[in-house]
């Protein structure tokens, strides 16, 4: 095994999509690689703005070379065109994933904020903050959009990724890393 994975995420939207990669140690510590955002004009048919958001994708893959990607899994929303939107957008990321034989995997809301913070109901700004704190930056990353699709990438690679060294393990591990593999644990029993 490598002793670093590299993770795509991507948070799914037509207008916005944000794109984060991230290479994560087997002591789980983090390092940013890319961070952008995918846009398309709001005017443009669908299928444009599906193939630019696709373009966009392939070039990030093409690029870093991500061994995983991450997705942000659709759920229901109040609004269904946006939930169709994201939904038709995760649709494309997970065709590039496939194109490029790239393992693939989705995540609700709740368990990356689960994941990042330790608490499945955080606020995004909570998640940013974390986001910023594990991959050291000097500031929140932004837009959202790509705050979200790291969180992503950190998330999958926490989850199924490395794991942590043997020995010290409990003190490798942030405070929120521990919350998660601990109801992780939980819900096992």
């Amino acid at each position: 095994m490598s002793p670093v994975l590299r993770v795509m995420g991507v948070d799914p939207g037509l207008t916005r999509c944000g794109v984060g990669v991230v290479d994560v140690a087997r002591d789980r510590s983090a390092r940013i690689v890319h961070v952008g955002v995918v846009r398309s004009a709001a005017d443009l048919p669908a299928s444009e703005r599906l193939h630019i958001i696709a373009e966009g994708l392939r070039e990030v893959v093409r690029e870093f070379g991500p061994a995983a990607i991450a997705v942000e899994r659709v759920f229901a929303q109040q609004n269904l065109s946006t939930v169709m939107g994201t939904a038709q957008a995760s649709g494309v990321a997970l065709l590039i994933a496939a194109e490029n034989g790239i393992p693939a995997a989705t995540h609700t809301p709740s368990e990356v904020k689960a994941a990042i913070t330790g608490y499945g109901s955080a606020e995004k700004l909570q998640v940013q903050t974390m986001v910023a704190r594990v991959l050291r930056l000097d500031a929140l990353p932004q837009p959202a959009d790509a705050a979200d699709a790291l969180a992503l990438a950190l998330c999958h690679a926490w989850r199924g990724g490395p794991q942590p060294a043997r020995g010290g393990e409990a003190d490798e591990m942030t405070p929120a890393q521990r919350a998660w593999r601990n109801a992780e644990r939980s819900t096992r029993r």
